[in-house]
């Protein structure tokens, strides 16, 4: 079993001058070593679950052991209480994100996100938005009503909120208007009379996708990968008739 500084160690070994100023440039701050995601896969790949090591890497206040820390996180083991102050540590998009997308595979999920979506602070406004998106299409914790009151509230706010909060906002109407049929018209209509999504990404190469085209290609690409599945076990059950 790796020790918190047999890991911290492989850090700072994988870390980049460079990395560290094109994270600088997506906001993340110091202390940080500055490790490539490959490299962050790699050595997150052999810690598996690790929720004891997870909180130690985020307690060393450093942005790559914190990113890593939200990969070998045990979603089921997330109290509320941890949630909350790891989110007080939460000052960049990408620990943001990655909060947000571990604590949507917690038992909190919803009661975190109805918590934090009006906070009048970024951080916490972006992560509670950023669970949404992660799980918008899950009918258990969202019925269609609550995500269509959600699309009003975004229509009527997103003009003033935060700058990363619009981000999230702006995806959250996606993955609503991929969620089904009855939810979808409601996002587009929405989205037309929005038009684009204002964000600064700064200094990269980021995008805030336009709602109706990004629908639109994820669900030819969705209707894509399921006629190939179906071509597939098509040819499998002939395969097995002609045996």
């Amino acid at each position: 079993m790796s020790t918190l500084q047999d890991v911290m160690d492989q850090l700072r070994l994988a870390g980049t001058a460079q990395n560290r100023k094109v994270y600088a440039r997506h906001g993340a701050a110091e202390p940080i070593f500055g490790v490539s995601y490959k490299d962050l896969g790699r050595i997150a790949k052999p810690l598996k679950t690790d929720h004891s090591l997870a909180a130690g890497l985020w307690d060393s206040g450093n942005h790559d052991a914190r990113v890593l820390a939200l990969r070998v996180a045990d979603a089921g083991a997330m109290t509320k209480t941890r949630a909350r102050r790891w989110l007080r540590d939460v000052d960049n998009y990408i620990l943001a994100e990655g909060l947000g997308g571990l604590l949507s595979q917690s038992p909190h999920a919803r009661e975190l996100s109805d918590e934090w979506r009006d906070s009048p602070s970024e951080w916490p406004a972006s992560v509670g938005w950023f669970i949404v998106t992660c799980t918008a299409e899950q009918t258990d914790i969202w019925t269609a009503d609550d995500l269509r009151v959600l699309v009003t509230q975004i229509e009527d706010e997103i003009a003033e909120r935060p700058n990363r909060v619009r981000h999230e906002m702006n995806g959250v109407l996606i993955a609503i208007g991929l969620r089904d049929e009855s939810v979808r018209r409601v996002v587009l209509d929405a989205a037309g009379r929005l038009g684009p999504t204002h964000v600064d990404h700064g200094e990269t190469g980021c995008k805030t996708p336009d709602i109706a085209p990004y629908i639109e290609r994820t669900l030819a690409h969705r209707q894509k990968m399921a006629a190939r599945r179906a071509a597939k076990a098509a040819a499998k059950a002939a395969a097995r008739v002609s045996a």
